[in-house]
């Protein structure tokens, strides 16, 4: 919904922030201030210069006069501004009621072009996860009221991306990144660690996930390592995932629903050795090729948190993202990303020496790195 088009409903709260112009037009910090110290009467004397009547904003200024709450002055400030349908201005009102409100949607700035340049320049050798991930936040993100919340599931070896893909998506969705308040990680370890308390975890994460909604609609779940989840906490979250489901004063399906698992990279990881060893280039494989082997391995696992879970079985999860095994080359570049870093891009012999220094599998062949990319810092550390 528009700016003004918010103004005019009265549920300012309940709108999406409103897109500002592009190309510098932004308003400064002097601007807000300037719109800050005007008062009504010389905000309708610049309206009537702008070829509006005074006589059109009279109403709402007399209730100013006599000192009504700062809640009902925002909206009258809101009201003026409605005859202008110019973004800038908008942006003027985002600024103002920003500065003093803790509303989520305050932080949620959406950035889908940032996403992608993110996701292919800094995500190698998964061309799967990059095209799933970016097609489908950017497809739900246009969707105004979406009939249900967007849930993704990462699956593959360690060290192949999954965590930094799901934190790319805090970092390109929040103005705070991933410090923001309305981005939860779950890590089963840390707040699930004992199976024998299921139902306590059931009851404790379903009130968390409740709240958080309530507070904040676009909020952000992610939960980490769910080969380590008890089964059967996870289908809580049953009523948030589907369509049909109603939950007492939570708009939940503007949520978003990220499960890193490395349940399934066995079909995985096979799919990705017949496509090589047959001699076909690894992008030729698509998620289709995957989808029903994973949801099979998923909800038939019992070293899955999704061990026979209502969520796998209703077909709740949006889509299923694998993650290929990494090869040399990208191991490679997953050095010399690190290296720049650290402002050593010309070291071509570590690059080298850290490639070479990987176990890879299998052993006939030895095609892909059994680590992905995670020792990489550490034997940059070694050989530098």
């Amino acid at each position: 919904m528009l700016c003004y088009e918010c103004i005019a409903s009265g549920r300012f709260l309940d709108c999406e922030p409103p897109t500002c112009p592009p190309n510098g037009t932004l308003p400064q910090a002097s601007q807000v201030a300037f719109w800050e110290t005007q008062s009504p009467t010389s905000l309708r004397s610049m309206l009537r210069n702008g070829t509006l009547e005074a006589e059109e904003l009279q109403t709402g200024h007399s209730s100013l006069a006599d000192g009504v709450t700062a809640a009902k002055m925002l909206s009258t400030y809101f009201a003026l501004f409605l005859f202008f349908s110019l973004s800038p201005v908008c942006c003027v009102f985002q600024e103002l009621y920003c500065s003093i409100s803790e509303d989520c949607n305050c932080d949620f700035k959406p950035n889908i072009r940032d996403l992608e340049w993110d996701l292919y320049k800094n995500v190698y050798g998964q061309h799967l996860a990059q095209d799933i991930v970016s097609e489908e936040v950017a497809k739900f993100l246009k969707i105004k009221s979406p009939d249900r919340p967007l849930v993704l599931s990462f699956h593959g070896s360690s060290g192949t991306g999954k965590s930094l893909v799901s934190s790319m998506l805090g970092n390109h969705l929040y103005g705070s990144a991933m410090s923001s308040p309305y981005v939860h990680q779950f890590i089963p370890t840390l707040h699930f660690p004992l199976a024998n308390r299921a139902e306590e975890y059931r009851e404790e994460l379903k009130s968390w996930v409740q709240e958080n909604l309530t507070d904040c609609a676009r909020s952000v779940f992610i939960f980490d390592e769910m080969e380590k989840m008890p089964p059967g906490v996870i289908d809580v979250l049953e009523p948030f995932l589907g369509p049909s489901h109603v939950v007492f004063r939570t708009n939940y399906r503007k949520a978003i629903y990220v499960f890193i698992s490395t349940v399934g990279e066995e079909v995985i990881n096979k799919l990705a050795l017949e496509q090589r060893q047959a001699g076909r280039d690894r992008e030729e494989i698509e998620s289709a090729d995957l989808d029903d082997a994973i949801a099979h391995t998923l909800y038939n696992s019992n070293t899955s948190g999704f061990f026979h879970s209502s969520i796998v079985h209703q077909k709740l999860i949006t889509r299923f993202v694998p993650f290929l095994p990494l090869s040399r080359r990208h191991v490679e570049r997953c050095v010399l990303a690190q290296l720049c870093q650290r402002g050593s891009c010309g070291r071509s012999d570590v690059v080298r020496a850290v490639g070479g220094d990987m176990h890879y599998t299998p052993v006939q062949g030895k095609y892909f790195s059994s680590t992905g990319c995670k020792a990489v810092s550490a034997k940059i550390n070694f050989f530098l």
